[in-house]
């Protein structure tokens, strides 16, 4: 059966127990992606057609039952041959367990136990369902403390697939007279069985026992239980009250229904004893020993309790009613009698059939063999010396018992067996490892809505330390831990950071700095750097002249930071001073902003001091401009034929214009 999947949806992993009807397998919802219960009919109980049209009916019933206390049955169906229910799956441990482990709850906690079944018991019989088998092993405890009823309509498709008249026994220590001997069954049936389990959890243990189940139905119709009070001194007058009401055998001196019981429940535990001892009043005084030993003094007609808890007479009217119900009574325990004669009956055809099978076997108690491994059990029945050895051994998972010690047996404790009889154990696989699931995207999501999600897939949130980030919207999650897409088991901590926004950073001053510097200064600091370029007559060229925006401002950390780098100084034009004389043309210049060179040339085509050629038609303001002025055309009369100095020479001892001689 592991590793199926039933109906295309729910994949079977591995098995949790197996009962008298079904077994009982941990699945996934392929789905919805959750972890579910997965309950497949025995075969023998599949193959019959008018059971199947039974499981059905009751499948789609108790689904249709909304309560926190109820599990809750999500899907039915056939698969092949198999037929299943998909239902919640519960971690816990059942009351049976929890009073086996503890012993006797306390007042209140009982009390709140049995509210909480009551108010389950309220929304099935609301529906026209009654349970018919509601025993502390049907009673899941939450680790919140909290209760789940378990197998609605279950044991009622198994009673009407076996019978019609209502006449099969559910669990013998929690039955109720009218179901022990074959009547018709209302929902006071379920709150006789739920007094027992209050009962059970109060005192520690059943109020009826016995060496078989044919003993313990009889004594449910012939024997009054021992208060509570009697077995454990500190259970609380009224809690027993509420208790022993609920186990009247008249169906009709019960609670009438289950709303009414978790009323008187509510009052016990608000502290409004006035109103339990008035829902509780008249109860008639509990026997402790059969009604049928009590032969003709059992028409003797007790005393009845006043609400205060105290003995008052009754009136001759009062006292032909008592003894006309007593007659009533003694009538009806006679048919009970006989029909319990006739179960006993054919038990005792059953055992002689087995004895003259030559079977021969005492009946020995069986021993206690939980918590024990199963190799220290099968020692334990070896030295025992009755002949018992283990038979099945099957393995679940439990939150309470460590691997590999026993936690179920069948013939349960002090049950009685014949010598040789083979006892099968359930061994702990210890607590059950939580499911793996795929950790889904938060990133965008709103605190609510990751939540949400997480909870589909059976996993916690918590918030982190927020985050920068400019790509995700304020408040939302940004960041996660674990990842997206990786693994993680059901129930872990999914760590979620919200953004907010983008991280502001103030702008370095880089003014000055060379482009190489002042780009390694804004990038450390979490800038993108952009670049410019413009003339600058105050900052060296390839050096910052501007940021933009301007440094001490805030900006989005990511953000882009532009610098402006200077390329020098900015030429501008040179004035044409060609063809100027040599002192318009140095004026010319000089008002310009520039310096002037100047250097003579001769020229057989420019005049005599005017300028020939200038160095740039376009230059750095206050950079210096040559200028090539003529000294006109060039002569050989002077030796060293340079004209520069023809005006104003003379000859040694000459006039200023003098010749030279033999003119």
């Amino acid at each position: 059966m592991a590793d199926r999947v039933l109906g295309g949806r729910y994949q079977v992993l591995d098995k949790v127990g197996t009962g008298g009807m079904a077994t009982v397998y941990r699945g996934l919802d392929q789905v919805l992606g959750r972890t579910v219960a997965i309950k497949t009919m025995l075969p023998q109980y599949a193959t019959d057609p008018s059971f199947a049209a039974r499981f059905k009916q009751e499948a789609q019933a108790a689904a249709a039952l909304n309560s926190p206390y109820i599990v809750s049955v999500y899907d039915w169906g056939k698969d092949a041959d198999t037929y299943y229910i998909a239902m919640e799956y519960l971690r816990g441990t059942d009351l049976k367990s929890g009073i086996r482990k503890h012993g006797a709850l306390d007042c209140k906690k009982v009390a709140q136990i049995g509210s909480q079944i009551a108010q389950a018991l309220s929304v099935a019989h609301n529906h026209d369902i009654i349970h018919r088998d509601i025993k502390p092993q049907n009673i899941m405890v939450q680790p919140d403390g909290n209760i789940k009823v378990m197998d609605f309509g279950i044991a009622r498709a198994k009673n009407s697939h076996l019978t019609t008249d209502n006449s099969v026994l559910g669990t013998a220590h929690y039955v109720s007279p009218e179901q022990t001997q074959g009547k018709p069954l209302g929902p006071t049936t379920d709150l006789y069985s739920l007094g027992i389990v209050m009962y059970e959890a109060a005192t520690g243990r059943v109020p009826f026992d016995g060496d078989n189940a044919v003993t313990v139905a009889m004594k449910q119709v012939t024997e009054q239980p021992v208060p509570p009070s009697q077995i454990n001194p500190s259970v609380d007058p009224q809690l027993e009250a509420i208790i022993l009401k609920c186990m009247q055998k008249d169906p009709k001196d019960r609670f009438q229904t289950a709303d009414e019981l978790y009323h008187t429940l509510r009052d016990y535990l608000a502290g409004r004893m006035q109103a339990v001892n008035s829902a509780t009043a008249m109860l008639p005084a509990a026997a402790t020993t059969p009604l049928a030993a009590r032969g003709g003094s059992s028409t003797q007609s007790m005393p009845r309790m006043q609400a205060t808890g105290r003995m008052r007479p009754r009136s001759a009217t009062e006292q032909a009613a008592q003894e006309e119900e007593e007659r009533q009574k003694k009538r009806r325990r006679n048919r009970a009698l006989a029909a319990i004669g006739a179960i006993a009956s054919i038990a005792l055809v059953v055992f002689f059939v087995m004895s003259l099978l030559g079977s021969g076997s005492k009946a020995y108690s069986v021993p206690n063999l939980l918590g024990l491994t199963q190799d220290e059990a099968e020692a334990m029945l070896k030295a025992d010396g009755h002949g018992f050895s283990v038979g099945t051994v099957s393995n679940q998972y439990s939150p309470t018992v460590e691997e590999g010690k026993i936690i179920e047996q069948t013939p349960g404790v002090g049950r009685t067996a014949t010598e040789g009889s083979k006892i099968d154990i359930v061994v702990s696989k210890g607590e059950e490892p939580a499911a793996s699931v795929t950790v889904p995207d938060l990133t965008n999501c709103t605190p609510s809505e990751a939540q949400d999600l997480l909870n589909k897939y059976g996993l916690k949130g918590q918030a982190g330390d927020s985050v920068y980030n400019a790509d995700v919207e304020v408040g939302h999650v940004a960041e996660q831990e674990p990842a997206a897409g990786t693994s993680a088991k059901a129930g872990d901590t999914i760590t979620y950071h919200l953004s907010q926004g983008a991280e502001q950073v103030s702008v370095p001053n880089v003014v000055g700095d060379s482009q190489s510097d002042a780009t390694s200064t804004l990038k450390g600091e979490g800038f993108n750097v952009s670049v410019t370029q413009s003339s600058s007559s105050s900052v060296e060229k390839d050096c910052v002249i501007s940021t933009n925006p301007s440094a001490g401002t805030s900006a989005n950390k990511g953000s882009t930071v532009t610098i402006t780098v200077s390329t020098g100084p900015a030429s501008v034009s040179v004035p044409n001073v060609v063809g100027h004389d040599e002192s318009s043309a140095e004026a010319a210049l000089k008002n310009a902003g520039f310096a002037v060179s100047v250097t003579t040339e001769a020229s057989g085509s420019v005049a005599k001091g005017k300028v020939i050629s200038q160095s740039a038609t376009s230059a750095t303001a206050g950079s210096t401009i040559t200028i090539v002025v003529s000294s006109g055309p060039a002569t050989n009369n002077s030796p060293s034929g340079n004209e520069n100095n023809s005006s104003g020479g003379t000859n040694p001892g000459g006039n200023g214009g003098g010749t030279t001689p033999g003119n």
